[in-house]
């Protein structure tokens, strides 16, 4: 199992989202993303997160407020952890990303992007501040969503 975390940055009601097109063998591959990445030996949550903004995107972030974690289950893929964080708080110039294209997206346009299925559950959640801390597990066989539990409630 491992340990990421996945950063929506706002700014001007738009989320920074990652076009994965450049890494082969990638588990998001042509997907859209947020800002993130694996943790490193003894990192806490929030070192991660603002380690991984700053190399995916040459942003620093000043603050992240983490919002839930997401157990991502896969038949094609090891158990991941996701730490969500938003943030509106940064600074700098962004760098371009080795993993794909960087790019401005209006929140009210994220729905409709090659995303996960699951991710439209937690960008709704995310959408509020006053959306408190949560706990999404979602299951998939491929890319098709089989199981969401919010909570340890199931809404799929």
């Amino acid at each position: 199992m491992i340990n990421t975390t996945l950063c929506h940055l706002e700014k001007d009601g738009k989320y920074l989202m990652l076009h994965r097109i450049k890494k082969e063998n990638d588990l998001n591959k042509d997907k859209w993303i947020g800002i993130g990445g694996k943790f490193e030996d003894k990192e806490s949550p929030e070192q991660c997160n603002a380690r991984e903004v700053l190399e995916e995107t040459g942003l620093t972030v000043h603050s992240a407020k983490y919002r839930g974690i997401v157990t991502f289950v896969s038949d094609k893929w090891e158990t991941e952890y996701m730490h969500i964080f938003t943030s509106n708080d940064f600074s700098g110039e962004i760098t371009e990303c080795n993993e794909g294209k960087l790019e401005w997206i209006d929140k009210n346009e994220l729905l409709n992007l090659n995303i996960w299925e699951g991710d439209k559950i937690f960008l709704k959640l995310i959408s509020s501040p006053f959306t408190p801390f949560f706990s999404l597990r979602l299951e998939y066989i491929g890319d098709k969503l089989i199981s969401a539990i919010l909570d340890n409630k199931t809404i799929i």
